[in-house]
Protein backbone atom coordinates (compact mmCIF):
# COMPACT_ATOMS: atom_id res chain seq x y z
CA UNK A 1 0.00 0.00 0.00
CA UNK A 2 1.50 3.56 -1.24
CA UNK A 3 0.15 6.44 1.19
CA UNK A 4 2.66 9.06 -1.01
CA UNK A 5 1.27 12.26 -1.21
CA UNK A 6 1.29 13.71 -4.74
CA UNK A 7 0.21 17.46 -3.54
CA UNK A 8 3.59 17.45 -1.80
CA UNK A 9 5.38 16.27 -5.07
CA UNK A 10 8.34 18.78 -5.74
CA UNK A 11 6.49 20.45 -8.33
CA UNK A 12 3.89 21.49 -6.25
CA UNK A 13 6.41 22.45 -3.45
CA UNK A 14 8.45 24.52 -5.91
CA UNK A 15 5.82 26.67 -6.88
CA UNK A 16 4.26 27.47 -3.31
CA UNK A 17 5.46 30.78 -1.60
CA UNK A 18 7.96 30.42 1.67
CA UNK A 19 9.90 32.61 3.94
CA UNK A 20 13.04 31.59 5.41
CA UNK A 21 13.26 31.43 8.93
CA UNK A 22 15.22 29.51 11.41
CA UNK A 23 14.40 26.68 13.36
CA UNK A 24 15.94 25.06 16.59
CA UNK A 25 16.32 21.09 16.31
CA UNK A 26 17.94 18.97 19.04
CA UNK A 27 21.61 18.24 19.03
CA UNK A 28 22.57 14.84 18.97
CA UNK A 29 23.30 13.51 22.09
CA UNK A 30 24.30 10.64 24.31
CA UNK A 31 21.87 10.69 26.99
CA UNK A 32 18.33 11.04 27.52
CA UNK A 33 16.77 14.46 27.28
CA UNK A 34 15.10 15.92 30.35
CA UNK A 35 13.03 18.79 30.77
CA UNK A 36 11.38 20.29 33.65
CA UNK A 37 8.30 21.93 33.42
CA UNK A 38 8.74 24.12 36.18
CA UNK A 39 11.88 25.44 38.30
CA UNK A 40 14.16 22.47 38.88
CA UNK A 41 15.84 22.18 42.02
CA UNK A 42 19.02 24.07 42.52
CA UNK A 43 21.95 22.79 40.41
CA UNK A 44 19.67 21.16 37.96
CA UNK A 45 19.36 22.54 34.24
CA UNK A 46 15.33 23.33 33.29
CA UNK A 47 16.86 21.24 30.21
CA UNK A 48 19.79 19.12 29.48
CA UNK A 49 19.75 19.65 25.48
CA UNK A 50 21.58 21.68 23.20
CA UNK A 51 19.30 23.13 20.46
CA UNK A 52 21.27 24.02 16.95
CA UNK A 53 19.94 26.63 14.62
CA UNK A 54 18.91 25.77 10.96
CA UNK A 55 17.37 28.29 8.11
CA UNK A 56 14.93 26.49 6.00
CA UNK A 57 12.13 27.57 3.99
CA UNK A 58 8.86 27.45 5.48
CA UNK A 59 5.98 26.84 2.69
CA UNK A 60 2.69 28.86 2.59
CA UNK A 61 0.41 25.98 3.18
CA UNK A 62 -2.88 27.91 2.12
CA UNK A 63 -3.01 26.75 -1.41
CA UNK A 64 -2.82 23.41 -0.41
CA UNK A 65 -5.06 23.48 2.85
CA UNK A 66 -7.93 22.01 1.48
CA UNK A 67 -5.61 18.51 0.36
CA UNK A 68 -4.23 18.65 4.02
CA UNK A 69 -4.67 15.11 5.48
CA UNK A 70 -4.09 13.67 9.12
CA UNK A 71 -2.87 10.34 7.88
CA UNK A 72 -0.81 11.59 4.85
CA UNK A 73 1.06 14.80 6.13
CA UNK A 74 -0.22 14.42 9.94
CA UNK A 75 -1.92 17.68 9.81
CA UNK A 76 -5.12 19.70 8.51
CA UNK A 77 -6.64 23.04 8.41
CA UNK A 78 -10.41 23.88 8.92
CA UNK A 79 -12.64 27.18 9.32
CA UNK A 80 -14.13 27.23 12.43
CA UNK A 81 -15.84 29.50 14.43
CA UNK A 82 -15.89 29.18 18.33
CA UNK A 83 -18.87 30.41 20.16
CA UNK A 84 -16.57 31.19 22.81
CA UNK A 85 -15.92 34.75 24.27
CA UNK A 86 -13.28 34.62 26.46
CA UNK A 87 -10.25 31.47 26.19
CA UNK A 88 -8.79 33.49 28.93
CA UNK A 89 -12.34 31.88 31.57
CA UNK A 90 -11.55 28.08 32.47
CA UNK A 91 -14.88 27.12 33.10
CA UNK A 92 -16.23 28.76 29.64
CA UNK A 93 -13.63 27.08 28.26
CA UNK A 94 -14.60 23.51 29.42
CA UNK A 95 -18.11 23.69 29.65
CA UNK A 96 -18.20 25.56 25.64
CA UNK A 97 -14.97 24.80 23.36
CA UNK A 98 -14.39 21.34 25.05
CA UNK A 99 -17.99 19.84 23.37
CA UNK A 100 -17.05 22.37 20.23
CA UNK A 101 -13.50 20.31 19.55
CA UNK A 102 -14.94 17.13 20.48
CA UNK A 103 -17.77 17.28 17.36
CA UNK A 104 -15.40 18.90 15.42
CA UNK A 105 -12.65 16.23 15.37
CA UNK A 106 -15.24 13.90 14.94
CA UNK A 107 -16.30 15.63 11.93
CA UNK A 108 -12.67 15.75 10.39
CA UNK A 109 -11.17 12.67 11.47
CA UNK A 110 -14.47 10.22 11.28
CA UNK A 111 -13.81 9.05 14.71
CA UNK A 112 -16.54 7.22 16.84
CA UNK A 113 -15.64 8.66 20.08
CA UNK A 114 -13.73 11.90 20.79
CA UNK A 115 -12.51 13.19 24.27
CA UNK A 116 -10.96 16.74 25.03
CA UNK A 117 -8.34 16.07 28.10
CA UNK A 118 -6.14 19.36 27.98
CA UNK A 119 -5.54 22.67 26.74
CA UNK A 120 -2.55 25.08 26.84
CA UNK A 121 -2.65 28.58 26.49
CA UNK A 122 0.06 30.52 24.88
CA UNK A 123 0.94 34.34 25.17
CA UNK A 124 4.40 35.65 25.14
CA UNK A 125 3.03 38.76 27.57
CA UNK A 126 0.90 36.98 29.68
CA UNK A 127 3.31 34.29 30.67
CA UNK A 128 5.84 36.88 31.51
CA UNK A 129 3.22 38.14 33.69
CA UNK A 130 2.15 34.69 34.75
CA UNK A 131 -1.19 35.73 33.95
CA UNK A 132 -4.32 32.89 33.62
CA UNK A 133 -1.33 30.34 33.29
CA UNK A 134 -0.51 31.06 29.74
CA UNK A 135 2.94 29.76 28.27
CA UNK A 136 5.52 31.37 25.98
CA UNK A 137 5.70 29.71 22.70
CA UNK A 138 7.74 27.05 22.10
CA UNK A 139 10.58 27.89 19.69
CA UNK A 140 12.17 24.24 19.52
CA UNK A 141 10.88 21.30 16.92
CA UNK A 142 9.07 18.94 18.76
CA UNK A 143 6.74 16.29 19.12
CA UNK A 144 4.36 15.97 22.15
CA UNK A 145 3.97 12.55 22.25
CA UNK A 146 5.95 9.27 21.71
CA UNK A 147 5.70 5.47 20.77
CA UNK A 148 5.33 5.13 24.49
CA UNK A 149 3.74 8.07 25.82
CA UNK A 150 0.92 7.95 23.29
CA UNK A 151 -0.08 4.71 25.01
CA UNK A 152 0.40 6.15 29.08
CA UNK A 153 -1.34 9.16 28.28
CA UNK A 154 -4.43 7.68 26.80
CA UNK A 155 -4.53 4.78 29.57
CA UNK A 156 -4.58 7.34 32.32
CA UNK A 157 -7.01 9.69 30.85
CA UNK A 158 -9.59 6.76 30.31
CA UNK A 159 -8.56 5.73 33.79
CA UNK A 160 -9.34 8.95 34.79
CA UNK A 161 -13.08 9.36 33.30
CA UNK A 162 -13.83 5.99 35.10
CA UNK A 163 -13.64 3.89 31.60
CA UNK A 164 -14.23 0.51 32.26
CA UNK A 165 -11.59 -1.42 30.55
CA UNK A 166 -8.62 0.87 28.84
CA UNK A 167 -6.58 -2.11 28.07
CA UNK A 168 -9.28 -3.28 26.12
CA UNK A 169 -10.00 0.04 24.31
CA UNK A 170 -6.30 0.83 23.42
CA UNK A 171 -5.98 -2.19 21.67
CA UNK A 172 -8.34 -0.61 18.87
CA UNK A 173 -6.71 2.33 16.47
CA UNK A 174 -6.44 5.66 18.45
CA UNK A 175 -4.96 8.75 17.42
CA UNK A 176 -4.29 12.19 19.78
CA UNK A 177 -4.57 15.37 17.98
CA UNK A 178 -3.48 18.83 18.73
CA UNK A 179 -6.54 21.59 17.94
CA UNK A 180 -4.04 24.85 17.70
CA UNK A 181 -6.11 28.27 17.28
CA UNK A 182 -5.88 31.72 17.84
CA UNK A 183 -7.83 33.13 19.86
CA UNK A 184 -7.58 36.67 19.57
CA UNK A 185 -6.58 38.55 16.80
CA UNK A 186 -4.50 36.80 13.36
CA UNK A 187 -1.48 35.24 14.28
CA UNK A 188 1.89 37.56 13.43
CA UNK A 189 3.74 37.00 15.99
CA UNK A 190 5.86 33.69 16.80
CA UNK A 191 3.99 31.46 13.80
CA UNK A 192 3.61 27.82 14.01
CA UNK A 193 5.23 25.37 11.49
CA UNK A 194 4.53 22.07 11.00
CA UNK A 195 6.98 19.54 9.17
CA UNK A 196 5.41 16.97 6.88
CA UNK A 197 5.37 13.49 9.31
CA UNK A 198 5.96 11.98 5.84
CA UNK A 199 9.58 13.36 5.34
CA UNK A 200 10.56 12.47 9.36
CA UNK A 201 12.81 9.60 9.54
CA UNK A 202 12.46 7.36 12.66
CA UNK A 203 15.82 8.35 13.49
CA UNK A 204 14.97 12.12 13.90
CA UNK A 205 12.50 10.94 16.76
CA UNK A 206 14.46 11.49 19.89
CA UNK A 207 12.45 10.43 23.07
CA UNK A 208 12.89 12.44 26.12
CA UNK A 209 11.65 13.35 29.51
CA UNK A 210 9.31 15.97 29.89
CA UNK A 211 9.43 16.50 34.22
CA UNK A 212 6.04 18.07 35.80
CA UNK A 213 5.80 18.30 39.85
CA UNK A 214 3.30 15.11 40.02
CA UNK A 215 4.42 12.99 36.72
CA UNK A 216 6.99 12.73 34.46
CA UNK A 217 5.54 12.67 30.50
CA UNK A 218 7.49 11.76 27.37
CA UNK A 219 7.75 13.80 23.81
CA UNK A 220 9.74 13.33 21.22
CA UNK A 221 12.35 16.16 20.31
CA UNK A 222 13.79 16.31 16.61
CA UNK A 223 17.12 16.31 14.96
CA UNK A 224 18.01 18.18 12.00
CA UNK A 225 17.14 15.82 8.53
CA UNK A 226 17.24 17.93 5.67
CA UNK A 227 14.51 16.25 4.15
CA UNK A 228 12.36 17.94 6.32
CA UNK A 229 9.55 19.40 4.53
CA UNK A 230 8.18 22.56 6.67
CA UNK A 231 4.91 24.53 6.36
CA UNK A 232 2.63 27.05 7.88
CA UNK A 233 -0.41 29.37 7.55
CA UNK A 234 0.68 33.38 7.41
CA UNK A 235 -2.06 35.44 9.18
CA UNK A 236 -3.99 32.65 10.94
CA UNK A 237 -7.50 33.79 11.77
CA UNK A 238 -9.55 33.28 15.09
CA UNK A 239 -12.15 31.56 12.90
CA UNK A 240 -9.21 28.97 11.27
CA UNK A 241 -7.62 25.56 13.03
CA UNK A 242 -5.14 23.43 12.55
CA UNK A 243 -4.53 19.96 13.52
CA UNK A 244 -1.68 18.35 14.20
CA UNK A 245 -1.48 14.46 14.95
CA UNK A 246 1.06 14.16 17.80
CA UNK A 247 0.58 10.38 18.38
CA UNK A 248 -1.84 7.17 15.72
CA UNK A 249 -1.10 3.86 17.30
CA UNK A 250 -1.81 2.81 13.77
CA UNK A 251 1.40 1.25 12.11
CA UNK A 252 0.80 0.90 8.59
CA UNK A 253 2.07 3.74 6.55
CA UNK A 254 -0.33 6.47 7.80
CA UNK A 255 1.43 9.47 9.83
CA UNK A 256 1.80 8.96 13.58
CA UNK A 257 4.03 12.25 14.37
CA UNK A 258 4.35 15.79 13.57
CA UNK A 259 6.98 17.66 14.35
CA UNK A 260 5.99 21.36 14.94
CA UNK A 261 7.83 24.33 15.99
CA UNK A 262 6.99 28.40 16.84
CA UNK A 263 9.21 30.20 14.52
CA UNK A 264 10.28 34.03 14.05
CA UNK A 265 8.49 35.22 11.04
CA UNK A 266 11.13 37.19 8.93
CA UNK A 267 8.06 39.39 7.45
CA UNK A 268 6.43 39.65 10.89
CA UNK A 269 5.85 43.65 11.53
CA UNK A 270 8.06 44.83 14.48
CA UNK A 271 5.20 46.01 16.36
CA UNK A 272 3.25 42.78 16.26
CA UNK A 273 0.92 42.22 18.94
CA UNK A 274 1.80 39.17 21.17
CA UNK A 275 0.40 35.55 19.87
CA UNK A 276 -2.42 34.53 21.45
CA UNK A 277 -3.82 30.92 21.13
CA UNK A 278 -5.12 27.50 22.27
CA UNK A 279 -4.02 24.17 21.79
Amino acid sequence: MSLSSPILSKPVLEDLPYVEAVLNYLTPMAQKPVNYTYEPPPGVPRQNGVYEAHKLPIRNARAIAQDLSLDQEGFAYAAHKSAVRDFYDEDEVRRVYYPEAEQLLADVTGAKKVLVFDHNLRNNERAKQSENGAKEPVKRVHNDFTAKSGYSRARAVLTALGTDDPDELLQHRFSIVNVWRPIAKPVQESPLAVCDAQSIAPKDLVAGDLVYRDRIGETYAITYNPTHRWFYFPQLQPNEALFIKCFDSAEDGRARFAAHTAFDDPTSPPDAPPRPKMG
